[in-house]
């Protein structure tokens, strides 16, 4: 495969200055990059006229491909709420890489996302980081399983007390949480200090992705929205010692300087939804500035579908409008969201050694008059806009 150049761009990094140069990619990966390049005789050369060259944007909670759009009944599924406990499901089972979303994700400029399930039990399941585009999902995956959803607050609290069975309150949510972490901690100690020369015990699909939080393989990803649910969660992960992100952190700004001082990142989002429930009363645009001046790590994201996934970037302009410094807003949806899934030796910067996830913008992103022009995934060109169609191209799957 000829290598790829990327002259005359103005290139943002994300990690390191901006500056007006070339990009070369080799075998899918970026191997040169900056004011004065050498270009293989052999090379495809693009001349970027200027445009601006961006990593690929991250969105880090998603529920793009398990909750297929247009699709109704038949293409929801988010969640299996038939137990409170459902540890052993994981995302990827249920991704259709049809799903119109992921071209939509292009069109944002958008080549990575994590694919959640949804909240409507107390532990949800397995999540997935995957590529935006492609036909089978296996090929797609950047790091499975990146995570372990779980919730708190209204969501549980909803769904098993109109089935009038626990956990109906918050303090029942907590305590099956609670329950299921002791049972994971007691099945991998059998596991771990079974007697030499006797069978280990029988493996058991629920307590096997519970224990990759307890080990630290994974983190737990904590959907709350209300300061006392982000506190409850905090609470927890320091009595079993796991690494927790709260993922939404509607009120987070109230206890950020708990959170700075643990370290916990917070998924901010998502910022365009009405306040639709109680835990949604407090849902401010500038709230990631706040959490942000506080020290806190934060990552801006969508929720796919409750906001299109290609308004991501908007998310991002809006909150620089409220307070959030413009630097830390372009980390938010590239370097940071990587951290959190654990693929940043990867994406979320343009540096030697990662992936080409590229994408030419007409400008600066952060303006919403421009947009993404041309999208490149591993370095092979996978959307282009077409100025005299008005519409995105996408390379086939």
């Amino acid at each position: 495969m000829p290598s790829l150049v990327i002259t005359g761009a103005h290139v943002v990094p994300v990690q390191g200055d901006p500056f007006n140069g070339t990009v070369l990619v080799g075998d899918g990966r970026i191997t040169a990059l900056g004011t004065s390049v050498t270009i293989p005789a052999d090379a495809e050369v693009l001349d970027a006229g200027g445009r601006w060259l961006l990593p690929g944007l991250i969105d880090a909670h998603t529920h793009l491909g398990v909750h297929e759009e247009g699709e109704g009944w038949a293409g929801n599924d988010t969640n299996e709420l038939t137990d409170p406990v459902t540890a052993a499901v994981r995302a990827i089972d249920a991704i259709n890489p049809a799903d119109i979303g992921f071209d939509d994700a292009l069109a944002g400029g958008i080549t990575t996302v994590n694919v959640n399930p949804g909240s409507g039990n107390a532990i949800g399941g397995l999540t997935v980081a995957v590529h935006t585009h492609g036909r089978v999902v296996d090929d797609m995956v950047l790091r499975s399983p990146s995570g372990l959803k779980s919730a708190l607050g209204e969501n549980p609290k909803r769904v098993y007390g109109d089935k009038k069975q626990a956990p109906s309150t918050r303090l029942g949510t907590a305590a099956v949480i609670r329950t299921a972490f002791v049972e994971a901690r007691n099945y991998l100690d059998r596991h771990d200090f079974a007697e030499p020369g006797k069978p280990p015990p029988a493996r058991d699909l629920t307590m096997e992705a519970l224990g990759l939080v307890l080990r630290g393989t994974i983190p737990w990803r904590q959907h709350s929205h209300r300061a006392d649910d982000i506190v409850t969660a905090v609470r927890i992960a320091d009595e079993f010692g796991y690494r927790l992100v709260i993922d939404h952190g509607t009120e987070a700004h109230l206890v950020a300087d708990l959170l700075a001082s643990k370290g916990i990142p917070v998924l901010i989002g998502p910022l365009f939804t009405s306040r639709s429930k109680v835990e949604l009363r407090s849902r401010s645009l500038s709230t990631p500035g706040r959490l942000a001046a506080a020290g806190v790590q934060i990552s801006i994201i969508t929720d796919h579908p409750v906001v299109p996934i290609n308004f991501l970037v908007h998310q991002a302009t809006l909150s620089i409008k409220e307070g959030l410094d413009r630097d830390t807003a372009l980390r938010a949806i590239t370097i940071n969201p990587a951290r959190v899934l654990g693929v940043d030796d990867r994406v979320g910067s343009i540096a030697v050694g990662k992936s080409a996830d590229l994408v030419l913008w007409t400008g600066d992103p952060l303006d919403v008059l421009q947009r993404a022009d041309t999208v490149f995934i591993g370095g092979r060109e996978v959307y282009r806009y077409d100025e005299v169609g008005r519409a995105g191209v996408v390379a086939p799957r």
